[in-house]
């Protein structure tokens, strides 16, 4: 009987680890950046995005605001800069955007993305609007990560419903941005969306890389997208899912197209952003009073 229950043992722990080493999965969460130094009450960070200067200090980005979540009324973003590592040294900067009213209608300030292209610094936001269905997806850029000019001409588009969480990458010689909203901005499933663009002002018209079977409006577990390309395979990070706090990974041979049943990994991170620090991968975490902004070394499991 010892014998069985050890074989039996053996065989659920090989399968267990077996399935873990397919698994994305993080380390510890540590904090590494509070919002609420020098401001009276606590404030809290949300969607975020981290780039690395030329000179190799690291900017962070992000939605903020004093608790409790007023999500409506985030008509600021966040700066800190290190000059140490990822990991430290974190120092509150002046406000990176303000909301601008009158700029075609802008109504708030949700999900900064920020990349390099050529010499200038692209910061890709959603700045909302009155109607839901037809919310902006802006540009502003910089030359220096702290003085930011919104694209004279007004939005790069708009999408519903409430389209948000721009993230840019290039995947074959093309930029492509992945956003939130749903399979028609008046609503239905949520989805991942994606548009393609040669100069990253000029976009196609939007395709869906990822359905969700829940339907709605607001809200719904396809925020943040993020996508990775990692030893020839494509990772979606998105979320919230399984709860505020949790991030599921989906992995796919196809960067514009993701199979929920590919799921990979769950991560307790809200706002997930993914970090390429040399040979380092890191998984940060945020969101409305988790009190700032964390990161966890990333394994990818493969």
């Amino acid at each position: 009987m010892n014998k069985i229950v050890r074989t039996v043992a053996f065989l659920a722990l090989f399968v267990a680890v077996s399935l873990a080493g397919f698994q994305v999965t993080s380390g510890p969460f540590t904090k590494i950046y509070n919002p609420s130094v020098g401001e009276p009450g606590p404030w809290y960070i949300n969607d975020h995005t981290f780039i690395k200067d030329t000179k190799g200090n690291w900017h962070l980005y992000g939605i903020t605001h004093a608790e409790p979540p007023d999500p409506e009324n985030e008509i600021l973003f966040a700066h800190a800069t290190t000059s140490v590592n990822l990991t430290s040294g974190w120092t509150k900067q002046p406000w990176a955007l303000t909301v601008d009213y009158k700029y075609f209608g802008e109504t708030h300030l949700w999900a900064p993305h920020v990349i390099m292209h050529k010499g200038l610094y692209y910061m890709f936001y959603c700045g909302g609007g009155k109607d839901h269905t037809h919310y902006a997806l802006s540009l502003a850029t910089s030359t220096d990560l702290f003085k930011w000019t919104r694209l004279p001409s007004g939005p790069l588009f708009y999408d519903g419903y409430d389209a948000r969480d721009p993230y840019i990458t290039k995947i074959n010689g093309k930029w492509v941005m992945y956003y939130d909203g749903n399979s028609t901005p008046q609503g239905g499933n949520h989805v991942v969306l994606y548009r393609t663009s040669d100069d990253l002002i000029h976009w196609s018209d939007r395709k869906i890389a990822f359905t969700d079977p829940e339907k709605g409006t607001w809200g719904g577990g396809t925020e943040s997208p993020f996508v990775v390309n990692y030893k020839g395979s494509y990772y979606l990070f998105i979320g919230p899912r399984g709860g505020y706090v949790g991030t599921d990974v989906f992995k796919s041979n196809n960067p514009f197209n993701f199979d929920i049943k590919n799921r990979v990994g769950h991560i307790q991170s809200h706002a997930a952003e993914v970090i390429q620090d040399g040979n380092d991968w890191w998984i940060s975490a945020a969101g409305w009073g988790q009190g700032g902004v964390f990161l966890a070394k990333l394994n990818w499991g493969v």
